[in-house]
């Protein structure tokens, strides 16, 4: 699906999953190269940018908006084409921060405003502002989920947090992965961007690069934050464990009286004391009561229990 939309002197292209015919009237209308054209056709493995004389071409991974859309990629792609005036954005999947600035865009247009600046090169760089700071949201939703989970560990819910700070590691890994190399490919726009925009567009570059750095830290941040609470939850579980088995194992002990006395009694032999005699039951049952008694008061003594 193809939608343009024109600012001032700024067209700006869409492409949702374009078709070979869309490619085709772009090819033409904008000189692109046939080679980089079919690349958008199906989505590419790696981050890139690649730099011709009057465009360049950037091709970004974002982590999953998994609080916007649920898809089941771990990534979402996005690649710019952006000309001195005119831009074109290729995805294969609805992003809700580009659908957001479309909307901007639009209002933009209808209201006759400037605010988009004076060519393309602002707006890719609104772009890239407004995704990265939609990731920035959705890892502060990731530190709320760490600090209940930090919460619940301490009330006691240890065993059901091993899988919800699993399902935490799962998504900041993602994360991370998509947004391998952002950094280098950002430092990378500065020499295409400043040929095509001025040296003043270098700020810009370098404006979405702190954008980045910001992200990048608060992931650092809550990966650091996710291995001490995992940490601190194996501990406390493997300390309930413990505890568990120790009760388990001092049962054993102060039962044991019982049972040896038990099978001691039990045995079918000639002459058995005590048994025969008048209160034979009763004596016997108060001799492994004693040592049930003797047991439990040792382990006592040594503060075992």
């Amino acid at each position: 699906m193809l939608t343009r939309q024109t600012h001032d002197e700024i067209t700006w292209i869409d492409l949702v999953s374009p078709t070979h015919d869309e490619i085709r009237v772009l090819m033409e209308e904008f000189s692109l190269d046939p080679l980089l054209a079919d690349e958008l056709l199906t989505p590419s493995l790696r981050n890139r940018v690649d730099a011709r004389d009057d465009y360049f071409y950037v091709v970004l991974h974002f982590p999953t908006f998994k609080h916007l859309h649920m898809v089941s990629s771990t990534s979402l792609e996005l690649d710019f084409i952006v000309g001195k005036n005119w831009i074109i954005t290729t995805r294969y999947v609805e992003i809700d921060p580009l659908h957001q600035f479309s909307r901007i865009f639009e209002m933009e247009t209808m209201l006759d405003r400037r605010n988009m600046g004076k060519h393309t090169g602002y707006v890719f760089y609104y772009m890239l502002s407004e995704l990265y700071k939609m990731l920035f949201d959705e890892l502060t939703n990731i530190g709320m989920r760490l600090d209940a989970a930090e919460d619940r560990i301490f009330e006691g819910y240890e065993k059901e947090m091993v899988l919800e700070l699993s399902n935490i590691s799962r998504d900041l890994l993602n994360y991370s992965q998509a947004l391998d190399n952002h950094d280098t490919m950002l430092q990378s726009l500065e020499t295409p961007g400043v040929a095509l925009f001025g040296y003043e567009y270098a700020r810009n570059i370098r404006s979405i690069t702190g954008e980045y750095a910001r992200l990048a830290s608060a992931i650092k941040s809550n990966r650091e934050s996710l291995a001490e609470l995992r940490e601190t939850n194996n501990s406390l579980l493997g300390t309930k464990q413990n505890e568990i088995m120790k009760i388990f194992t001092i049962m054993a002990f102060v039962t044991f009286p019982l049972s040896l006395f038990a099978a001691i009694f039990g045995m079918n032999t000639t002459v058995t004391p005590i048994i025969g005699h008048k209160w034979d039951f009763w004596i016997i049952i108060g001799i492994m009561v004693a040592g049930a008694f003797t047991f439990f008061s040792y382990f006592k003594y040594k503060k075992w229990i």
